[in-house]
């Protein structure tokens, strides 16, 4: 389970490095309208609101902007969009899997299909990777003054699958993706607010390279992170420590 730990160490501190830009802030609006559009404007009766809520306090966003965002997804007249993953593979048999939101499918793919030729990848049909992915919940949560023992006890019976505390001082919690919204309760009962709260496809096995053709693979992995109609990216590509020191 430690490697669950470590994919989400690195999405963490690689999001702290990005809130530096607008991008972030931008994606997490998309997916805030996308949710009130979805189940309404209530956060207590809309789950993915709520989650999307607490990942954009997570990144620091302003409540300014939270509420702009929940208004745009009341308005009728505002862009609908369209949620589309894309699969695919890029050298060395490095599988991607992408999530996307956009209001314009043609330019999406067209883009995801140029990042994967320039970089000798190549766009698979949906469901081909599917089975290289496990959907799991994922929660960071700061520990504060949480006894690590205890809380992991409260937490079992809402279905964690594992419990880790990393260097910086956070919890990451593991639950299956049937467990996801029963984590979400008991946190709010605890009155614990997560730092980040998502579903991620977590590879259920990973590619070892050697650093160099391993920096080439991250440069398209950001090239398709940097696209703006692209809201998460996931791959089986091994983040060794000597990466994780090289993305910091």
């Amino acid at each position: 389970m430690s490697g669950h730990s470590k994919w989400s160490t690195i999405k963490r501190k690689k999001g702290a490095l990005d809130a530096k830009r607008s991008k972030i802030f931008s994606k997490l609006i998309k997916e805030i309208t996308v949710a009130v559009k979805e189940g309404g404007p209530d956060p207590d009766g809309n789950p993915r609101l709520r989650m999307a809520i607490a990942n954009a306090k997570g990144q620091s966003m302003p409540k300014d902007n939270i509420e702009r965002a929940i208004n745009k997804g009341k308005d009728k007249n505002s862009a609908s969009y369209t949620e589309l993953t894309y699969e695919g593979y890029l050298p060395h048999g490095v599988a991607v899997f992408l999530e996307c939101t956009t209001d314009n499918t043609q330019r999406t793919v067209s883009n995801v299909r140029a990042i994967f030729n320039k970089y000798g990848g190549s766009l698979s049909t949906n469901g081909s990777l599917s089975f290289l992915f496990d959907r799991k919940g994922i929660f960071v949560v700061p520990k504060g003054d949480l006894d690590q023992e205890e809380f992991e006890m409260e937490l079992i019976d809402a279905g964690a699958e594992d419990l880790e505390l990393d260097e910086d001082g956070f919890f990451h919690i593991t639950t299956s993706m049937e467990d996801f919204g029963n984590m979400m309760k008991k946190l709010e009962e605890l009155g614990i607010e997560p730092e980040s709260a998502e579903l991620e496809r977590i590879p259920n096995d990973t590619k070892t390279l050697e650093l160099e053709e391993a920096q080439k693979i991250m440069k398209a992995i950001d090239l398709f992170e940097d696209d703006d109609d692209v809201q998460k990216v996931f791959h089986n590509l091994e983040l060794t420590d000597e990466m994780m020191e090289d993305m910091e």
